[in-house]
C-alpha cells in the first residue's frame, strides 16, 4: 500500500513537473535575431529547410537559393527557373523537387550538388508541392488547373492527377497516406487519399474564407488553416469540423505547427506573425504577436533552432500599369526570429 502510495506521488510530481517545463517553453518575447542577406531581387514564394542537413531553401523568382541554416550564408543556386514557388525534399532519396510555375514543370534535383536530375510535365500553374514517404509519391499542386498531378519518386513519372473542383493552396500530409489541402475560392478543405489518388471529404471552413496557409498536429489530428479574413481556424480532421477560430492578421499565406513546443505560428502580408500554444483540452492560447515586414507572408521553422525564419524585401514605387511593386536591390533577406 505504500509502495502504491509512493508510485502515485511520484506520477504526481512528474506530471506537474513536465506542465511547467511547457508553460516555461512558451514564456519569453520572441524577437528578430538576425537578418540574412539574400542577393538579387524580384519575388518570393515558399520556402523549406532540411532541419538536419542545414541546409534553407527559399524560392525566389527565377531560381532557388540555398543558405546555410546556421550562418545564412548563400551556398549554392539552382537557376534558370520561371515563376517559382514551392520545394518539397525527400532526404532519404536524395532528391529536392521545385514547382517552376511558368513553364508547367517540376524541377527535379540532386540534394547534395543541387544539380538537375529531371524534369517532369504537370498541369498548368504548378505551385504547392509535397513528398509523401509513405506512398513515395510527390504531389504537384497545380493552381489553374484545380487538380494536382501525381509523381511517381523513384522513376519521376507521372502516375496519375487529382480533380479538385478548385484552386489549391498548400497541403499537409499525416504520415499515414492522407493529405489535406484546401482550396481558395471554395472555403473548404480536401482530404485526399495519397494511394488511391481520390478524394475522400470536403471540410467546410465557415467562418474561415480564403483559405492559404496549412499545418497539421499529427498527434491530436488537429489541422491549422490560416484564411484571408484575420482568422486561423483549428480543424478535427478525423470528425470534418471547425473546432475553433482564431484571431490572425490579414493575408495569411503559411501556418507551421513545431511539435517540440506545441507551437503554431502564423505569418501574413500586413507584417505581423501570430504565434499561439497548443494546450490540452484544445485551448490555443495566444503568445505573442511578433512585428515583422509588409508582405512578409510565407515563413519556415528551423525544428533544431525553434527560429522562425521569415522572408522580407523592401519595396520601390509601383510603375504606372504595373501590377505589383518591384523590390528594391539588395533588400531582400531572412528574418530569423526567436527567444
Amino acid at each position: 500500500m505504500r509502495f502504491g502510495r509512493t508510485v502515485y506521488t511520484l506520477l504526481f510530481l512528474v506530471a506537474n513537473f513536465t506542465h511547467s517545463a511547457s508553460s516555461q517553453q512558451v514564456t519569453g518575447e520572441f524577437k528578430i535575431l538576425d537578418q540574412w542577406i539574400v542577393p538579387g531581387g524580384g519575388r518570393w514564394d515558399y520556402l523549406n529547410i532540411d532541419a538536419a542537413g542545414r541546409r534553407l531553401y527559399v524560392t525566389h523568382g527565377d531560381r532557388v537559393d540555398v543558405l546555410d541554416a546556421d550562418s545564412g550564408k548563400l551556398v549554392g543556386t539552382i537557376g534558370d527557373l520561371e515563376e517559382v514557388h514551392g520545394v518539397a525534399l525527400a532526404q532519404k532519396l536524395n532528391r529536392g523537387y521545385i514547382t517552376n510555375g511558368d513553364v508547367d514543370h517540376v524541377i527535379v534535383f540532386d540534394l547534395k550538388t543541387l544539380q538537375r536530375v529531371a524534369e517532369v510535365q504537370t498541369s498548368r500553374d504548378p505551385d504547392a508541392i509535397l513528398y509523401d514517404q509513405t506512398t513515395n509519391r510527390v504531389f504537384s499542386f497545380n493552381g489553374k488547373s484545380n487538380n494536382v498531378t501525381v509523381i511517381d519518386a523513384s522513376n519521376n513519372t507521372v502516375v496519375g492527377m487529382i480533380p479538385l473542383g478548385g484552386s489549391p493552396a498548400f497541403a499537409v500530409a499525416d504520415g499515414n497516406s492522407h493529405i489535406y489541402v484546401s482550396l481558395e475560392h471554395k472555403n473548404v478543405t480536401l482530404e485526399l487519399d495519397s494511394k488511391a489518388m481520390t478524394v475522400l471529404k470536403k471540410i467546410p471552413l465557415a467562418p474561415c474564407e480564403t483559405p492559404a496557409g496549412l499545418a497539421m498536429d499529427r498527434g491530436t489530428r488537429r489541422l491549422f488553416v490560416g484564411c484571408d479574413n484575420k482568422l486561423l481556424a483549428v480543424l478535427d480532421a478525423d470528425a470534418g469540423k471547425v473546432i475553433t477560430t482564431l484571431p490572425i492578421g490579414e493575408g495569411n499565406d503559411a501556418v507551421v505547427f513545431e511539435p517540440e513546443t506545441n507551437l503554431i505560428f502564423a505569418s501574413n502580408a500586413d507584417g505581423t506573425m501570430n504565434v499561439f500554444h497548443e494546450d490540452d483540452g484544445d485551448k490555443y492560447p495566444a503568445v505573442q504577436t511578433v512585428a515583422t515586414n509588409p508582405r512578409s507572408k510565407t515563413m519556415m521553422v528551423d525544428r533544431k533552432t525553434h527560429h522562425a525564419l521569415v522572408p522580407a524585401a523592401e519595396y520601390l514605387p509601383k510603375p504606372d500599369g504595373a501590377e505589383r511593386a518591384p523590390v528594391k536591390p539588395g533588400s531582400f533577406r531572412i528574418l530569423v526570429i526567436g527567444r
